[in-house]
């Protein structure tokens, strides 16, 4: 059955291997990003398909808003949300996916940006998509975080995908039963995009291609994935013959930690 699918970050890398693989997969498909140049060009390798580029700045309240009206205004609903639309350290410096920033390099702007972006675009989309799944009791939310590695080792980066996956975590609980999934899908290391800058030094040619990440997403939007809910999946390993298979899928936000928590096992938390 076909679905209307916002997807941010949509223009180039990543972004442009989900948009055409949940194009080719029969869906709708809302495309946000700033670049309005990389949407022009994002729509013409699509022609004649069922592709909204919608020009949307995320780093606004405002934007957001103005994204999502534009979607529901030619899809007529948003039923799943991939939030994939990210800054990184790259836009820092060129070597800063390898020459990490120290935190005095780090200033307020800098660090509201990252979050504003990579943590409160995602909880704005869902927010105002969630009403639309609720009303159709169906609903994908697929967010695009980071490996734990990266979330203990690079800031601002790393602390804002941390919050996107305990914000994945909590939706995914506050959610179940209702027919929305909420699903973490990470490529598994380094991928050959312009989000990593030209100065890191890591040979481009053993980067992951921003096309790992295609069939995953099909997978996760389609009516076989219904029961997949709360897990991450790194697209890296993911096997398309054996799609929830522990090598490639394990629960969000590494619940196992919460065993360090003294009282949370007698006083668990409901949400209301």
């Amino acid at each position: 059955m076909a679905r209307t699918v916002l997807i941010t970050g949509a223009a180039g890398g990543i972004g442009r291997a989900m948009v055409a693989s949940t194009l080719a997969a029969g869906h709708r498909v809302a495309a946000l990003d700033r670049d309005e140049a990389g949407l022009a060009a994002l729509a013409a390798a699509h022609p004649g398909t069922a592709l909204a580029p919608i020009a949307a700045d995320l780093s606004t309240v405002e934007g957001c808003a103005a994204g999502i009206d534009a979607a529901v205004a030619r899809f007529g609903t948003v039923e799943a949300v991939v939030n994939n639309a990210g800054i990184g350290v790259s836009s820092l410096r060129p070597d800063a996916e390898t020459r990490i920033p120290p935190i005095e390099e780090l200033d307020a702007a800098t660090w509201d940006r990252f979050f504003a972006i990579n943590v409160r675009a995602p909880m704005l989309l869902v927010r105002a998509a969630l009403p639309m799944m609720r009303a159709a009791g169906w609903g994908r939310v697929v967010n695009n975080t980071t490996s734990f590695r990266t979330m203990l080792r690079v800031l601002p980066y790393g602390a804002t995908k941390a919050a996107l996956e305990a914000a994945s975590g909590v939706w995914a609980e506050e959610l179940k039963d209702s027919g929305i999934t909420v699903n973490v899908l990470i490529p598994g290391g380094p991928t050959d995009t312009p989000f990593i800058g030209p100065g890191a030094s890591w040979p481009r040619e053993q980067m992951l291609r921003p096309a790992v990440m295609g069939p995953p997403l099909a997978w996760l939007l389609s009516e076989d994935a219904a029961g997949i809910t709360g897990q991450r999946i790194t697209a890296g390993r993911w096997d398309a013959a054996a799609p929830d298979a522990p090598a490639a899928m394990r629960a969000i936000g590494w619940p196992e930690l919460a065993a360090d928590a003294v009282w949370l096992q007698h006083y668990p938390i409901t949400p209301n």
